[in-house]
């Protein structure tokens, strides 16, 4: 679903760099374990109640990734050449 790659790309590059060892594992299950990818966009946008496995500090971060405060326009998902380049 287009909604959920521009959501969890944009969170990716933003975000990856800078979590521990621990949070990008966290992140990895909640990308990869739920079986439907419409749960995870219910629960970064609060449309459905996260599930006490995946209610974590990675997806506290995603939820307030998705209020998206600074009203940036999220209309695609970014380049990867931010994957080559040194963490801030």
């Amino acid at each position: 679903m287009l909604e959920n790659c521009i959501l969890l790309s944009l969170f990716a590059k933003e975000n990856l760099a800078r979590m521990s060892e621990e949070q990008l594992t966290r992140y990895d299950r909640l990308i990869n374990e739920p079986s439907n990818d419409w749960d995870i966009y219910y629960w970064a946008t609060e449309a459905k109640p996260t599930p006490a496995e995946f209610d974590t500090d990675v997806m506290a971060m995603l939820r307030e990734f998705a209020k998206n405060r600074n009203r940036e326009q999220r209309l695609r998902q970014p380049d990867l050449e931010y994957l080559f380049e040194p963490p801030r």
